[in-house]
């Protein structure tokens, strides 16, 4: 009985047992077998490169990485295969890109009848298009086909999804396009739109009416679709839940959409670089959830800074305003704004000065106000620091950004107790006084910008502390004194040392090893010297090495052509550096080499690959001119070797510089002709051959450069007349081909089609005819220049019409060709004033002149020059030029040199010329002026000289007394008064003058007649005198007649 219980038993407990089984069987999730085939066929259209899909094997799907199952049915919800390490543009090398799906989309998802999320983003799929099937996913409610490599146009049976709550399916590069936004409208159920990148630049205007139909949205993302034109206005606003709405880098060129601001429940917008223009409304400050604003470059959004900034705000934390037309103070009311984290207003009008009551701002992280036109000091103290908790001035703020303003005053306290400041930019403002050495407390700081300032004093040791600091620039200030090791002991992390532009000197030891291993390290204007510096042999890293004008002198170490290989840029100009550079030079790829101004000698060196820049001028450089430059640099831009003793042809191959912009090669002793190949250098702004020993023509290839802004050819042995070809060259603004050979009629095109020329030289060559009136059209003709020529006839009424010369020029604008990377052509003329050449160049753009002296030029002074009021130097001597000088001459007040020496002129000279205070330097000798000179005011300042060879002038400063009755004009009614007056003078002093004879004469015969012996004796004397002066004069008539005649 006991045994037949216990085997009962266990038959019960195994029932029991297999019916549990049974039932934790039944119970497991499998996914459905058509939902299992659908799978591997889709899986079959993929490329796997990196088997991601490794696990969809066996023979229950819901398993398989990325695919989720319904519990209770097993049927396949969701596909989320998107990738989560897509290709880094920053990062090429990493591994990760290459988890990229490609492939096709096979149709067998449409037997996933309960599929609701699909994400295939970030995937490759190299350009097809999105399966149009898609739209027949029924239950989809989540899709997301963004950045997958699709292209061509977004499929309007995607509106067939009414389940549908998110939508992306934005695209790079405008691969995917959109002639219609009416599908989205069947999207009833839509929540969130994304479609950035996607080309929507055929939509029309009507898609603002049509998402205005999705009362459900929350989110709409159209950044970068190419929309145009003015965003239509809504009487109804049915965006009731709309929370985020981006519509920024597109191109509306519309006013701000007023209906935005009654979005209340927007937190999210972005409207940054959309071209919107018009009033930023006032509005927009009252919605009481806006946590982000950014209406960043949009250019032309205006506001007043006071009263928009002045208002509620209540919920900001990011506002973006930068680089618009936002103008006024700063409010001290921007307390208020106490969630704010970002703010920037970089590039606009802002003016004044930082309030104090900034100091509220205790959440600020960023504060962003450079590129404006604040002025003023930073204020001394900040108020409201005791509101936040650290009690310390701004204790969030990590980014300060002032730069490009015009602050003043000394750097305030409070900024060496920022002590999260990660980033300080004050460069480029007004600032004085000491840099803080409290900054070097500032322990986060990883970049400090102080350049640009007028900050004095020495550099404080403390910025040695900075241990986190990757870039520090203190350039262009007022800094002196020495730096030592000190002021770098800790900064291991530097990456970017700029020094340049003070009065500071390096005094380290020769075996100092800096902590550093700095990227760009700018010195310029620091002093180095007197050796080159043995510590730079420790810089492996640097690839940006300025040291220009650091007094460095002797032999550069062999050692630096193994740092030299990887610059990029290499500037040892203005130092007194000797020896040979080595040939080929080391240098990294597209380099910028700049040895100018030194004492190095040799052959010039090449590297052996493309660089993009090379000024050796200003050396001893000797030797040809490599033939194969052209060849081996033909990606270069910028090419200086003037001003050395280079003796060669100019090598045909720099036509092969394709790209060149500045080619100068002046001041050297080349030879044989212009090589016509230039013409190719089609990008060419600048080309200076001058004082060269250059010959032939100008080849007429040369009208081919029609960019060439400058063109000297002067001080050469050039012959012929001046190509018309010239004539295409419509950018030219100088043209110096003056003493040289040249010959023919200066051609009347020059004043027709060069119409931007400023400097016109032509002197000193064999140029005849007539000048043509066609130059009056030169509009910015600033120097004319044609002396010593044959040029004949009068001078053309025309030339008073030269219109830069009519006012003065009072704004100095350099000259400046050809700018690559900080380096340029400036243009250099010059001008003989008084015999003496003076070389302008950064004043040139003030100078006016007209020089046509050495000519046979015949006529009158024409009176309509005198409307030339910013003419500076005017030299018309040495021609056969007549008549008289106009008195409206006074009208040029700007006339600092007058010449008309050496011409046939008569007349009297104006009397307004005494109101001349500029002019410093005239001639008018070897003429026929006549009359008196109006020797008083600005003409008191010249001497004789002036006016020798005029025999009809007379007065000061001349010797020459002016007769009673001489002169005319308003000089002579003048001088009838002083005359005058002189006879007065002179009655009295010829009645002196008779009054001493009588006496001279009465007075000894009175005494003679009292004493006789006295009479005999002086008459006596008078008697003998007589007779020996008589015999000695007829000795000598006696002598003169025997004398024999020639």
């Amino acid at each position: 009985m006991g045994r037949f219980f216990v085997t009962c038993l266990v038959l019960l407990i195994l029932c029991l047992l297999s019916s549990i089984e049974k039932f934790a069987c039944n119970g497991e999730t499998h996914c459905l077998e058509s939902d299992w085939e659908a799978l591997l066929q889709f899986k079959s259209g993929l490329n796997d490169p990196e088997n991601r899909l490794l696990s969809w094997q066996g023979n229950d799907c819901c398993q398989w990485k990325g695919v989720q199952c319904d519990n209770s049915s097993g049927a396949v919800t969701a596909i989320d295969l998107h990738n989560p390490h897509p290709y880094d543009i920053y990062h090429p090398s990493n591994r990760y890109g290459f988890w990229n799906l490609s492939g096709n989309i096979d149709p067998a998802l449409l037997r996933l009848k309960s599929l609701r999320h699909l994400d295939i983003s970030l995937n490759t799929f190299d350009g097809i298009p999105i399966p149009d099937f898609i739209g027949s996913l029924q239950a989809l409610q989540y899709l997301n086909l963004s950045n997958a490599g699709f292209s061509g146009a977004v499929p309007p049976s995607l509106g067939n999804l009414s389940s549908l709550q998110s939508l992306d399916v934005s695209s790079g590069f405008l691969s995917l396009m959109a002639d219609s936004l009416q599908w989205v409208a069947g999207l009833s159920s839509l929540r969130h739109l994304a479609m950035n990148g996607v080309d929507l630049s055929m939509v029309g205007s009507n898609w603002v009416p049509i998402l205005n139909r999705l009362p459900l949205l929350n989110e709409l993302h159209l950044s970068l679709c190419g929309l145009t034109g003015p965003i239509p206005s809504l009487h109804f606003v049915n965006f009731t839940l709309l929370a985020v709405l981006d519509l920024s880098f597109n191109s509306f060129s519309s006013m701000f959409p007023d209906w935005i601001v009654n979005i209340s429940s927007l937190v999210y917008l972005d409207m940054s670089s959309s071209s919107l223009k018009g009033r930023i409304p006032l509005g927009i400050s009252e919605l009481p959830n806006l946590q982000h604003l950014n209406l960043a470059e949009n250019g032309n959004l205006t506001a007043s800074c006071v009263q928009l900034l002045k208002r509620d705000w209540r919920s900001i934390e990011v506002l973006d305003l930068s680089v618009n037309r936002v103008h006024g103070r700063l409010p001290s009311s921007i307390e208020n704004m106490t969630s704010l984290v970002d703010f920037s207003l970089f590039a606009n009008k802002i003016t004044g000065g930082i309030p104090s009551s900034i100091g509220f701002l205790c959440n600020l992280k960023s504060l962003n106000i450079a590129g404006n036109n604040l002025t003023g000091g930073l204020p001394e103290f900040l108020e409201g620091t005791e509101n936040c908790i650290t009690r310390s001035p701004l204790p969030n703020l990590m980014y300060l950004r002032l730069s490009s303003n015009r602050l003043v005053g000394n750097l305030p306290n409070w900024l060496g107790e920022l002590h999260n400041l990660m980033e300080l930019s004050l460069d480029n403002n007004l600032l004085q006084g000491p840099i803080l050495a409290s900054l070097g407390r500032l322990s986060f700081l990883t970049d400090m910008g102080l350049g640009g300032n007028k900050l004095n004093g020495s550099l404080p040791n403390s910025i040695g502390e900075l241990s986190e600091l990757v870039s520090l620039d203190v350039s262009f200030n007022q800094l002196t004194g020495t730096v030592s090791e000190a002021h770098f002991s800790k900064l291991s992390n530097l990456k970017f040392l700029i020094m340049s532009s003070n009065s500071l000197i390096l005094n380290v030891s020769s075996k100092w090893v800096p902590p550093f291993h700095v990227h760009n390290l700018d010195m310029r204007s620091c002093q180095l010297g007197p050796s080159f510096p043995d510590w730079l042999e420790t810089q492996k890293e640097i690839n940006y090495l300025d040291i220009s004008n650091a007094s460095i002198s002797g032999l550069i170490p062999n050692w630096f052509w193994d740092l030299s290989s990887n610059l990029s840029l290499l500037n040892a100009s203005f130092n007194q550096l000797q020896g040979q550079l080595p040939n080929p030079l080391p240098i990294a790829f597209f380099a910028d080499i700049d040895f100018r101004s030194n004492l190095l000698t040799g052959p010039i060196p090449l590297p052996m690959i493309q660089i993009e820049l090379l000024d050796l001028s200003n050396n001893q450089f000797s030797g040809p001119i490599p033939s194969s430059i052209g060849d081996v640099l033909s990606n270069l831009v910028f090419l200086s070797l003037s001003s050395n003793s280079i003796t060669s042809e100019i090598p045909t191959s720099i036509g092969n510089m394709l790209l060149l912009e500045v080619l100068n090669l002046s001041q050297n002793n080349l030879t044989s002709s212009i090589p016509s190949s230039l013409q190719n250098c089609s990008y060419l702004k600048a080309l200076d051959l001058r004082q060269n020993n250059l010959s032939g023509v100008i080849p007429l290839q040369l009208g081919q450069l029609l960019q060439i802004q400058t063109l000297h050819l002067s001080d050469n042995s050039l012959s012929g007349e001046l190509p018309s070809s010239l004539q295409n060259c419509s950018s030219l603004e100088t043209l110096d081909i003056g003493n040289n050979k040249f010959s023919g009629n200066i051609p009347p095109w020059i004043g027709k089609r060069l119409t931007n020329l400023r400097v016109l030289r032509l002197s000193s060559d064999a140029f005849s005819g007539r000048l043509s009136s066609q130059l009056s059209n030169l509009k910015s003709l600033q120097v004319l220049d044609l002396a010593n020529n044959n040029l004949v006839g009068d001078i053309p009424a025309s030339l008073g019409d030269l219109q830069a010369m009519t006012q003065a020029q009072s704004l100095n604008k350099y000259l400046l060709y050809g700018k690559f990377n900080g380096l340029y052509y400036e243009e250099n003329v010059v001008i003989y004033i008084k015999g003496h050449a003076r070389e302008y160049t950064k004043t040139l753009s003030l100078v006016s002149c007209i020089d046509l002296s050495g000519n046979n030029l015949v006529g009158e002074f024409p009176e309509v020059m005198t409307n030339l009021g910013g003419l500076i130097v005017l030299n018309l001597s040495r021609n056969h030029i007549s008549g008289s000088i106009p008195e409206k001459i006074a009208n040029m007040h700007e006339l600092e040199s007058l010449d008309v020496s050496n011409n046939q002129l008569s007349g009297n000279i104006p009397l307004s010329m005494t109101s001349m205070t500029p002019l410093g330097s005239l001639n008018f000798s070897n003429n026929n002026f006549s009359g008196k000179i109006p020797y008083t005011g600005q003409m008191t300042t010249f001497d004789a000289s002036s006016y020798y060879g005029n025999p009809g002038l007379c007065g000061p400063p001349l010797l020459t007394s002016c007769q009673s009755g001489g002169g005319g004009g308003d000089s002579d009614r003048r001088g009838t008064v002083d005359e005058d007056k002189s006879d007065i003078k002179d009655t009295g002093f010829y009645l002196s003058l008779g009054l001493g004879f009588a006496a001279g004469i009465l007075v000894p015969c009175v005494i003679l007649a009292i004493k006789k012996s006295w009479s005999d004796a002086y008459f006596g004397f008078v008697d003998t005198l007589i007779n020996r002066t008589l015999q000695m004069c007829s000795s000598r008539v006696t002598t003169d007649r025997n004398r024999p005649r020639r």
